[in-house]
């Protein structure tokens, strides 16, 4: 390996090495704070030294990894949303009174699962970077286990996510059986070639249901509104971000050309409609915020393949657009959600926000910005994403996605609007006890939020920085 490869994977690299002190740190000395600050001290070199090294991509790391401009962008996504969720932990695992450093440990561990995902061009580092990710998020979702929920959320995901690991493993050997190649490449090479897809159609249809309970679309969701509500706070905003990007980068590798199988084509269309139906109907009927915005990840991966359906590269750089845009709105929501839980609970029933502008109008204001921003009204950037993948749907001449997309949107308005509505209605008389909010929960929230709004008025820099990562995306 020479000089240039070792910077490509300076990231990763970092990444490891946090995990490495975080684990010799607790078994010499536990210190709950320096815990934390070595964690977001890691996650932000990592993510600083991803900008150091694109000069050396592209970079083919044996058979498993290539780090290129779209492997970076996505790690620096990743690790950027991560620091964020380490930020929200410090107070809120603060609460914990037993073992709280290991939540950093298995934080720092599902980020480097989650950036060997983003880099994989191979089964084999696939399966790794899933596996990491996977057996990491089983501890985070069940963190909390003094509240019932929380471990029933925890193996609820672990039976689920072993059964998802079953369908991928033997779609993968079906795929090698019929290219006797592990590389993504042999499937592109196999539908280029017009070989026979007697195996590799079944091997994509068990994958892509592998992949699709990871991403918790319809008809594989029915864990993800349990897991949201069963988890703490900061790790279901870690779900609900951080790994779902990775497996949606990973997708765009996996299958970049689904077009050339019309049967994995139509597979993926009924899927992305169930999605976007499932999930935002479903919510209409829920009171509790936290299984609100669950079934709002649904209908927002539902509105992802669409553009992901598209096969293109503007199909490509929209999705990697409302990813960026999906990712900050949902990290301020739940970000506001944390700051507001004690050690009773989350403040996850929508009554607890009843008249939280007349307490808290900072945190007021952020939520109801990413409630509009993932409801897609204009001057956010959460509208600019719902236009791009619109855009892409009509290059792509996908007028029936295109239609659900529009209809599903509006009847999604209903529930974001009823949160909204709540938080400036009249505070009620006995108000609900809430924490004091710390100063870099506050930092987190007003940052996000005009992130918010500023890319929704001006996308120009990031749009510019995901054309040169998808346009050379392998």
């Amino acid at each position: 390996m020479d000089s240039m490869m070792t910077l490509a994977l300076f990231p990763l690299l970092l990444t490891g090495a946090t995990v490495l002190v975080v684990m010799l740190g607790l078994a010499c000395k536990r210190s709950y704070a320096v815990t934390a600050g070595i964690t977001i001290a890691g996650l932000v070199a990592a993510f600083a030294s991803v900008c150091a090294v694109t000069p050396a991509a592209p970079q083919k790391i044996t058979p498993l990894l290539l780090i290129d401009r779209y492997a970076l962008f996505y790690q620096g996504l990743i690790l950027a949303s991560a620091a964020v969720v380490a930020l929200l932990c410090y107070r809120y695992f603060e609460k914990h009174e037993d073992q709280r450093e290991e939540v950093y440990l298995l934080l720092v561990l599902a980020t480097l699962g989650c950036m060997v995902l983003v880099a994989s061009v191979h089964f084999v580092s696939f399966l790794l970077g899933l596996e990491v990710l996977s057996v990491s998020l089983y501890g985070m979702v069940a963190y909390w286990k003094e509240r019932g929920h929380a471990l029933e959320a925890g193996i609820k995901y672990l039976v689920l996510a072993s059964a998802s690991a079953a369908f991928l493993l033997f779609g993968m050997a079906l795929i090698y059986g019929a290219t006797g190649d592990m590389s993504f490449s042999g499937i592109r090479d196999l539908s280029v070639s017009g070989s026979s897809a007697a195996l590799v159609l079944p091997g994509i249809a068990l994958a892509a249901t592998g992949i699709g309970f990871k991403l918790g679309v319809a008809p594989f969701h029915l864990w993800t509104p349990d897991v949201y509500q069963g988890a703490p706070a900061p790790m279901t905003a870690f779900v609900a971000t951080t790994s779902k990007v990775a497996v949606v980068a990973l997708l765009l590798r996996f299958l970049p050309a689904s077009s050339q199988y019309p049967p994995v084509h139509l597979v993926f269309s009924i899927i992305a409609v169930a999605s976007m139906c499932a999930g935002n109907f479903l919510a209409l009927r829920q009171s509790n915020v936290k299984r609100i915005l669950a079934y709002s990840s649904i209908a927002h991966f539902g509105y992802v393949l669409v553009a992901f359906l598209a096969g293109s590269t503007m199909g490509s750089g929209a999705v990697s657009f409302y990813l960026v845009a999906y990712t900050a709105t949902t990290l301020a929501a739940f970000g506001v959600v944390t700051l507001l839980s004690n050690s009773d609970g989350d403040a996850d029933d929508v009554e607890d926000y009843r008249g939280l502008f007349w307490r808290r109008p900072m945190l007021a204001s952020g939520f109801t910005a990413a409630l509009l921003s993932l409801a897609g009204i204009p001057a956010t950037i959460g509208f600019l994403g719902k236009f791009y993948i619109l855009a892409a749907g009509a290059d792509a001449s996908a007028w029936l996605l295109m239609i659900v997309l529009v209809v599903t949107s509006v009847a999604g308005l209903f529930y974001y609007l009823r949160v909204v509505v709540t938080m400036y209605s009249p505070a009620p008389e006995a108000p609900p006890q809430e924490p004091r909010v710390s100063w870099e929960g506050i930092l987190v929230i007003g940052v996000l939020t005009i992130l918010l709004v500023w890319l929704g008025f001006y996308p120009d820099p990031l749009l510019r920085l995901i054309r040169a990562a998808v346009a050379i995306s392998a």
